[in-house]
């Protein structure tokens, strides 16, 4: 009876599941030419807190130049004035961080300094963008256009025909918090800034910046402010800076300013390096980048919205960790002392709780020399600064959210082949890291709670224990830095097994059953100890405490290296089949998938993390709970829960429901429409579900995949037919619900067939995702 009612519940949601809720899209830049980068809408998650950027920047760039409205991190679609283009931006990050030199625009004589007060208004209906380029008239009847470089931010501004028109260089402004800031005005053409920060969700830092601004022509007069003071005239000041330009009768001006954390000599190199070309060449270069870098992927079917918010996931997948080395490869360490990245490229800004799980493995899978130089970058951390990161921004330490997200980064950079030659230095980063925490000198808390849990199995949850350094602390969210340890142990116990290390294998692997002391018989679900070791906190698992931006619901599922033992801790695969049911309110969600994922998973607010049963699609905890059902031998659910949270994706400024964080639910979106996706972070496990696409062809590396190229292909996949009636490996029938790293590697075609009705595909026991022993 259970079958058939699933069957015709199946039936009656079939239509709406995998549906893409289109919305109106910000106007895009010119699309005539049919190239992919057309397809991106870089608004998307401009509004309700995702948090991105519609500014102009490369791939992994050092720049990312784009318009403040006066939102907490940047750019908020539903503000209507800009305060200035400024040079740094992180695409989807929760907290206050960059925004450094926000420049802008202005006509007549300047008498304001706060640009909260001299801010432009402008419309959206004059306002255009595309990977490498955006364009806003601005009220003041001034055209503003940005482009970029890696390491510099290239403005064109088109005034009216008035002989005063300004340019504003805000050195002491900026969305993090200002530590100083000096500004030299070098010569007619030239002005150089050096600015220092605090910031990002507590009072880190400090860090420098350094930059250099080179106009197309000499300006007629300038002057410098400090506080509201403006001195016409001046060369040198605290605040910013003003220059002017004659445009009676020529309009234009252009500028390119070269950013550096290293210095001002790194700032002028990099403007020699990457300056000296016009707007239109840098834009023209920025958008080929962007079209070879989107080219990796091409998919074929599938609505225009849906290829549109594809493609712009894809885009954002791109755009970090950010390149930290100058053109001549010096880079500030986190000793503060300057070295030299030799034969590769030094990259920083580690959001790695929220990376780990997603935007690791696509940069491995589709950016792979990139993702090595990462990895290489990370381990670098440790070699330069003591220890290794846990969410790094430039040369700083924010200590921002908890658990050890660098293991499983660093061993999926192993397992998928991107530590070759520098592996044993990596696994000795990473050994110090998990059986010990940094001194106290160290700004960095590394595994803060290791020495209890080490010693009891368990972080203890201390609600009101001090920080002892600034940032998040591990003790204030026991119960999930519980899980996330174990998670890290577990697959730091493969690569020790793969090194050769195998009584540290054997170690690592016993403590990654250490999730077990979390669970209450008592509730059936995990729960914080307190220090005595005494389960703590209301029983409510919905409204436990001790879980870092989740409930006990949620994190239930953050057992990836074993949900088998999961599953009989809660009772056997009923009682976890049913658990997850309710968890995913799968039977509304199979009546109305769409709005079963807007009105019972997600809430209206992206930082609603708390006090839910219910999976929550925004944020990272629950980003492999979906792929849970491939363990219970019911893999059809993964694709009813998948597709239905794809329809959040949608292709206007509303079309993410929480943080992007530096591109990691762009890369869940892009993984889950492909089909493949990495369930058990840190490791080299791909989950399989049903693609969105008739086809995608994948372009790969083969330096490091060798097949070169990988087609999946799932003809007409769609919201009648979505589920896997079977799959074909290079045409070899393969029953697992998984693959592994080194079967992809030669794998050419990776084929589904799909149907109207879940089938027996995947439900033997042995197809089930393996337990990291």
């Amino acid at each position: 009876m259970r079958g058939t009612r699933r069957t015709r519940l199946c039936l009656a949601g079939v239509m709406a599941a995998s549906t893409l809720i289109a919305t109106p899209a910000a106007r895009a830049a010119e699309r005539t030419d049919g190239h992919l980068t057309d397809l991106v809408n870089p608004f998307i998650g401009s509004q309700d807190e995702g948090n991105t950027f519609p500014g102009a920047a490369v791939p992994f760039g050092m720049v990312q130049l784009s318009p403040d409205t006066g939102h907490n991190t940047g750019y908020d679609y539903t503000q209507n004035r800009i305060r200035g283009f400024s040079l740094v931006h992180l695409s989807g990050v929760g907290c206050r961080i960059g925004g450094d030199l926000p420049v802008l625009p202005t006509t007549g004589d300047v008498t304001r300094t706060d640009y909260a007060q001299y801010a432009a208004g402008f419309r959206h209906a004059d306002e255009q963008a595309g990977p490498g380029y955006y364009r806003v008239g601005l009220d003041s009847g001034i055209r503003a256009e940005l482009t970029a470089t890696a390491r510099t931010g290239v403005q064109r501004y088109t005034f009216p025909a008035t002989g005063r028109a300004n340019v504003l260089l805000n050195a002491a402004q900026a969305l993090h918090r200002p530590g100083g800031s000096k500004v030299e005005i070098l010569d007619d053409r030239t002005v150089r800034t050096e600015i220092t920060g605090h910031g990002f969700c507590r009072d880190t830092g400090p860090y420098t910046v350094h930059t250099i601004t080179r106009f197309s022509r000499p300006f007629t007069a300038y002057g410098t402010w400090d506080g509201a003071k403006v001195t016409v005239g001046a060369r040198t000041g605290g605040g910013g800076a003003f220059v002017r330009f004659d445009t009676t009768r020529d309009r234009t001006v252009e500028a390119t300013t070269a950013l550096s954390y290293v210095d001002a000599d790194g700032a002028a190199a990099n403007l020699r390096a990457e300056g000296g070309r016009s707007f239109d060449t840098v834009r023209r270069r920025a958008r080929e980048e962007w079209e070879r870098r989107l080219a990796t992927v091409r998919v074929r079917g599938g609505a225009p919205a849906l290829r549109r918010t594809f493609y712009s996931s894809l885009y954002r997948s791109f755009l970090a960790p950010n390149a930290g080395s100058d053109a001549d490869g010096r880079y500030l360490g986190w000793d503060r002392r300057v070295h030299r990245a030799r034969g590769y490229t030094y990259y920083q800004n580690w959001s790695l709780w929220d990376t780990y799980r997603t935007q690791a493995q696509l940069l491995a899978l589709l950016a792979p020399r990139e993702a090595r130089d990462m990895a290489r970058s990370v381990v670098q951390v440790d070699e330069d600064g003591g220890w290794l990161p846990k969410w790094g921004y430039g040369p700083v330490e924010t200590n921002v959210m908890s658990g050890d997200p660098v293991t499983p980064f660093l061993t999926t950079a192993y397992q998928t082949g991107l530590l070759k030659g520098f592996e044993e230095r990596a696994y000795r980063a990473l050994r110090k890291n998990a059986d010990g925490v940094p001194p106290a000198a160290y700004p960095g808390i590394g595994r803060e709670a290791n020495a209890e849990y080490l010693a009891h199995g368990f972080a203890p949850y201390v609600w009101n224990r001090p920080l002892a350094k600034m940032g998040d602390s591990d003790y204030h969210h026991g119960a999930s830095v519980t899980l996330e340890y174990a998670l890290a142990d577990a697959v730091l116990a493969q690569m020790a097994r793969g090194l050769g290390h195998r009584a540290d294998a054997a170690r690592y692997a016993a403590r990654a059953q250490n999730y077990r002391t979390l669970f209450d018989p008592a509730t059936g679900f995990f729960r914080p100890r307190d220090a005595a070791g005494a389960f703590t906190g209301t029983s409510d698992p919905a409204r436990a405490p001790g879980f870092h931006e989740g409930t006990a619901w949620q994190y239930q599922w953050l057992v990836p290296h074993d949900l088998p033992g999961v599953v009989r801790l809660i009772g056997g695969e009923r009682a976890a089949n049913d658990r997850l049911d309710s968890f995913f309110a799968y039977d509304r969600l199979l009546a109305d998938p769409a709005r079963t994922a807007r009105e019972v998973w997600v809430h209206g607010d992206a930082y609603a993390y708390y006090n839910a049963d219910k999976y929550n699609p925004m944020n990272e905890p629950d980003l492999t709970a979906p792929y849970a059902y491939l363990s219970t031998r019911q893999p059809w659910k993964t694709t009813d829960v998948v597709h239905a949270a794809l329809t959040l994706f949608t292709d206007g400024p509303t079309g993410m429901t929480g943080n992007d964080d530096l591109g990691t639910m762009s890369a869940w979106n892009v993984l889950s429409s492909v089909g493949l996706f990495p369930i058990q972070p840190g490791y080299d496990t791909w989950g399989l579900s049903t693609p969105v696409f008739d086809r995608v062809d994948l372009a790969l590396d083969r330096r490091f995949w060798p097949g070169g190229r990988l087609t999946v292909t799932a003809p007409g996949t769609s919201a009648a037919d979505r589920y896997i009636q079977g799959v074909r490996t290079n045409g070899a029938p393969h029953a697992r619900t998984y693959l592994r790293t080194a079967a992809l590697r030669s794998l050419r075609t990776l084929a589904f067939t799909v149907g109207p009705r879940p089938s027996e595909w995947g439900t033997a026991p042995s197809a089930a995702p393996p337990v990291l022993k």
